[in-house]
Order: C-alpha cells, then structure tokens, then sequence
C-alpha cells in the first residue's frame, strides 16, 4: 500500500548542501519560502501513518525505513514535510526525523516520484 505518492516540482538551491550531509527535507508545495531553498518540494501528503519497516522510493533507489520520529506523520500529513536521514540509525532525538537505510542519495530531478510504501 503506497503512504505517499509525490512528485518533485522544485527543488531548493541547497539541497545538494543537505544531500552532501546524507540528509533530504520533504517540504509540499505550501512550504514557506525560507525553507525551499534546502528542501525538495513535492505536491503530495501522506495518506497512512509511516512505520519502521516500509520503503521509501526516491528517484530509481529503494530505502528501507528503519525510524519514524513522534512527530514525522504529523508533519508528513499535514505539510509533506519531514527530515529523512540516510545513516543507518534506528534512532534520533529529533521528532520530525525520519532515518533509512546508509545508501548513497541519488541524483533528483523535478518531475521524479517520491514514494513510501508498506513492504
């Protein structure tokens, strides 16, 4: 069952930056203006609670979910936002943070899906 299904529509002249830090920031296209320039801009909300164990597809690269963070579903519902860490953790102190598997993070393009689905 597919929990989000966005494409990308923007994406923020410092992502490469939060890339480079093995970091990628979900924001849907409400995000206010100060944020976009380090996020990756979709068109989509999640429509399910997202759980340890689901996979993320980004560009052509598959990710295993190994944390969602207290707050992440919120924010993912309400603003398609959340922080996703690609570090292998299956912890963080932060409650929008979402962490996935350590792959590398590929190179995104407007118009690429980004999709989280129960495995």
């Amino acid at each position: 069952m597919e929990k989000l299904n966005a494409t990308i529509s923007e994406l923020g002249n410092e992502w490469e930056m939060m890339k480079s830090e093995n970091m990628v920031i979900l924001f849907n296209e409400d995000s206010p203006q100060e944020l976009r320039d380090i996020s990756v801009v979709h068109d989509g909300a999640a429509t399910e609670m997202v759980e340890a164990g689901d996979v993320m597809e980004l560009g052509d690269e598959s990710y295993d979910i190994l944390f969602v963070g207290g707050k992440a579903n919120e924010t993912l519902c309400e603003l398609g936002h959340a922080t996703f860490q690609f570090n292998g953790q299956s912890d963080s102190d932060l409650p929008g943070t979402i962490c996935l598997e350590e792959k590398e993070i590929p190179s995104l393009e407007v118009g690429q899906k980004v999709i989280i689905k129960s495995n």
